[in-house]
């Protein structure tokens, strides 16, 4: 029986790599798939991961149908035995029903992939959406961890190092890597553990605190 499977996890837990490994092992094994992608934030049409790998993929409008999408695919003559659909989240709604329905009638597997909460906490339209339709949702086991070592749960967004709570739900950015200055990149990611994202103390915020601690009274 075919599928519609929800992959989740915080930014920087490999959904885009496990998208791309299940394709390989999927095509691997005979079948042949499409690979989906929205807003990927290396650009249009392309599904990348932070460990290097790269495979284009059609990219996603609002205005587009899945359903559509597939059966012209199908009556031109292509297989069509899975879709991957990577930065789920993004999708609208409606995109969501079709995807559904490419599962129950067309007997396609729908494997998607994203994020479920914004820098606020608050569920993506699309994460909602397949949270209500899923069949199966599987958090990814590959745990990213807040600056204090504890489980990373929420996805933060910062300007300048410091985090931000105000703004539009979607602003493509990546998530600030241990070579770069916090204080020199204005907008990014960090994944920080429920208490610190409810405090707000990004690791920038952290260090700063932690030096102010070491100061003596004569160094004031």
């Amino acid at each position: 029986m075919a599928e519609l499977v929800f992959f989740t996890g915080t930014m920087d837990s490999g959904k885009s790599t496990l998208a791309l490994q299940m394709d390989h092992n999927h095509r691997a094994g005979g079948r042949r798939g499409v690979l989906f992608t929205k807003q990927d934030r290396a650009g249009e049409a392309v599904i990348t991961s932070r460990l290097g790998l790269r495979v284009e993929a059609s990219e996603v409008t609002d205005g587009m149908s899945f359903w559509d999408e597939v059966v012209r695919l199908r009556t031109s003559g292509h297989e069509v035995d899975y879709l991957v659909c990577d930065e789920a989240q993004f999708y609208v709604p409606a995109q969501i029903d079709e995807l559904a329905r490419v599962v129950d009638e067309l007997g396609a597997d729908v494997y998607a992939f994203g994020i479920l909460t914004d820098f606020r906490t608050e569920l993506f339209p699309g994460a909602r959406r397949l949270v209500e339709l899923a069949d199966r949702i599987q958090l990814l086991q590959v745990e990213t961890l807040c600056w204090c070592g504890r489980r990373a749960t929420h996805n933060a967004r910062t300007v300048g190092g410091h985090m931000v709570v105000e703004g539009e739900q979607v602003l493509v950015a990546d998530v600030r890597s241990e070579q770069s200055d916090a204080a020199e990149v204005e907008v990014g990611y960090e994944t920080l553990c429920r208490r610190h994202h409810r405090e707000r103390r990004t690791a920038a915020v952290a260090n700063v605190l932690r030096e102010e601690d070491q100061l003596l009274p004569f160094d004031e």
